[in-house]
Formats: C-alpha cells, structure tokens, sequence
C-alpha cells in the first residue's frame, strides 16, 4: 500500500467534501485555499461556472496593509472577501476549507468574515 502525501490526502478530503457542498445562485461557495505563504478565497457560483469575487494576501488591495500571512492575514483577507461579496450582492455562502482542517487561519478567515456579515 502506497504512503500517501500530505496534498493527497488533503485533496481526497477536499474531494469528499465537494462531493456534497455546492454552490448556487442563492448561496454561492466561499473557497479557501492555504499555502504556506498566503490564504486566499474566493466566492464561486457552481451553477453557472462564475467567480464571483476572490482576494488573497497577494492581491493588490491587502499587500500593503498586512505584514505576513499569519492569523492576522488571514482576518484581513476574511474581512475583504465579506465586503467584496456584499458589494457584489451576496449575504449568504456556503463554507468550504479546501480540505483542510477547520482550525488556525482557516478557522479565523471564517471568523472574520462572519463578524463581516457573511452568513454561513
């Protein structure tokens, strides 16, 4: 039996996961993706195959405003993708963490864009 990598496993928990959050016009996906640099997340219509907004701790908006891509990034970017999102009409999403764990700067990108005013 083959040892499976780190991003392996990952993908298969992301692809269990994906199997039953989707993404719709009422209640679009909100995507985290992690590297070990930056955090990034975007919100998706699955039904139409349509990025709503994304932002990460590269974008322009965030890169002189944030010192890493510690927790404190990780708020910041929770923060922008709520106001983005309303901006683009959206106050409900459905979470989805990629396949990682729900824990450190995933779990605080959900927090702050709860206090934001996303609902999810």
């Amino acid at each position: 039996m083959a040892i499976a990598t780190r991003k392996i496993r990952r993908d298969r928990r992301h692809f269990r996961a994906r199997k039953k959050v989707s993404g719709t016009t009422e209640r679009p996906r909100l995507c985290v993706y992690r590297s070990n640099k930056h955090i990034s997340a975007q919100i998706i219509n699955d039904e139409g195959s349509a990025t709503l907004c994304a932002i990460g701790t590269y974008s322009k908006d965030l890169k002189g405003k944030i010192k890493g891509t510690d927790i404190a990034g990780a708020e910041a970017v929770g923060k922008a993708i709520a106001e983005k999102a309303k901006a683009a009409g959206v106050e409900k999403v459905v979470f989805d963490c990629g396949g990682n764990l729900y824990h450190g700067r995933v779990k605080a990108l959900a927090e702050s864009a709860r206090k934001a005013g996303l609902v999810f």
